[in-house]
């Protein structure tokens, strides 16, 4: 089964907990502090495997957690930092997050890597705050919890020429006499519904990967025919090899299905217009062919694209199969060192886009039915699955945090008196003047 796009969650790894221990050691009085930090929590790193050609092993498991660092211990030892959790993606994968859309990553190259989900840091042990003022502090922090997002894995094939056509046009025939490649061929619509790919060699000892991409119809650029699915993959080549029954078998006009299918290239608005394109006239062997491409090249002719290169073909008699993959190759020689990905925009002046992000310190202050006071931001909620609670000087350490984030200011501006309860995620407090 072929899959190419999918959703999943991922989990990077809490940091462990810093301890709070003191030195007792014989003849060693006033030991002092001596708890170790905890450990990093594990990241969520994306690995590129050149040996996978699908998503297929995300189909099932959606889910995916990162193992927790380990907490502190005495006489200053650290806790263990977590291994990273590496996923496997197959080249030409693309990474987004769900929230926003942003492309987080485009992996391409073997054992390329890009980290998606940070750990956490390890909480710091109580020797981390001693001071002259407050040389045995008997507080500790928790571990930083790892970050948690749910991304868009979308894979777009990275192939060299991208065959296209209406269906039932011959592509899978093709596709099986040049390369090992086997899809499904059968005289009805929509035979093949995924995308294939084989390596091509010609006898000169050339290669290219060709992509072959399901029947494409009119309004595959609106998503008609499950259109974007296949449109995606034709991104990443080079050449476009344009097959076209050139019989009619079909009471179809080839010159109108030419139209109709660069109309939709054009569309999808990835300068994919701008791509080589090789037409092949396929079913040659068939009455009224020879007919109907002299029609069409005096179509051609006549809107101003008589330099476009066209190919009879027939692959029933495998008719001038060699001279095309000679064709694909010498056009993949000129257009080798071309970037068709850059824009007009990247040609010109380097520019620097400063997007806006917001404050981590900034916070928000809500009323819940029963009157409570809310606190919602992602540097109190942090702050707060840091402290230990089951610790005063800690509880401690935490007021005096949410004094200086100015969040005890803002609480008595909204109204919040003495005696009322403040909750930060499943804390309640007492506001305290």
């Amino acid at each position: 089964m072929f899959v190419d796009q999918v959703k999943i969650l991922l989990k990077a790894g809490d940091g462990g907990n810093g301890i709070t221990a003191y030195r007792r050691e014989k003849y060693v009085p006033f030991g002092g502090p001596a708890g170790g930090d905890g450990g990093n929590g594990a990241s969520v790193v994306l690995e590129v495997d050149e040996g996978l050609r699908t998503l297929m092993d995300f189909r099932y498991q959606r889910h995916f957690k990162a193992k927790k660092g380990d907490n502190g211990q005495s006489s200053n030892m650290h806790g263990k930092n977590a291994e990273d959790l590496v996923l496997h993606v197959p080249p030409g994968t693309i990474v987004k997050d769900v929230e926003d859309g942003e492309v987080l990553a485009d992996l391409v190259e073997h054992k390329q890597r890009a980290v998606i989900a940070k750990g956490g840091r390890g909480g710091r042990g109580n020797s981390r705050f001693a001071s002259p003022r407050n040389p045995a502090p008997d507080f500790s922090e928790n571990g930083e919890p790892g970050e948690e997002i749910e991304v868009t894995l979308e894979l777009k094939l990275l192939a060299d020429v991208g065959l296209v056509g209406f269906p039932s046009v011959g592509k899978s025939t093709l596709l099986s006499i040049v390369s090992k490649a086997k899809p499904k061929v059968g005289n009805y619509h929509f035979t093949t519904i995924k995308p294939n790919m084989g390596i091509v060699a010609t006898s000169d000892h050339r290669s290219v990967v060709m992509a072959y991409l399901p029947g494409l119809i009119e309004g595959a650029s609106d998503g008609v025919g499950l259109g974007h699915q296949f449109l995606r993959h034709v991104e990443r080549t080079k050449v476009i090899v344009h097959m076209i029954d050139m019989s009619g078998s079909e009471a179809r006009d080839p010159y109108e299905d030419y139209q109709i299918i660069n109309k939709e290239l054009k569309a999808y608005e990835q300068r994919l217009e701008d791509r080589p394109q090789i037409v092949v006239a396929n079913k040659m062997d068939l009455p009224e062919a020879e007919d109907q491409l002299e029609l069409f090249k005096e179509q051609l002719k006549e809107d101003g694209h008589e330099d476009v290169q066209i190919i009879p073909l027939s692959t029933v008699t495998h008719h001038n199969v060699d001279q095309l993959l000679f064709a694909i190759a010498d056009k993949l020689e000129e257009v080798k060192d071309i970037d068709f990905y850059k824009t007009e925009e990247d040609l010109g002046v380097n520019r620097v886009l400063y997007k806006h992000t917001p404050s981590q310190d900034h916070f928000t202050i809500t009323r819940d039915d029963d009157g409570a006071y809310v606190v919602q931001g992602k540097a109190i909620e942090r702050t707060f699955k840091m402290t230990d609670f089951n610790s005063d000087p800690a509880v401690r350490r935490f007021a005096r945090q949410m004094r200086s984030m100015g969040i005890d200011e803002a609480l008595r501006e909204r109204g919040c008196e003495n005696g009322d309860i403040v909750r930060i995620l499943g804390g309640e407090f007492e506001f305290v003047e």
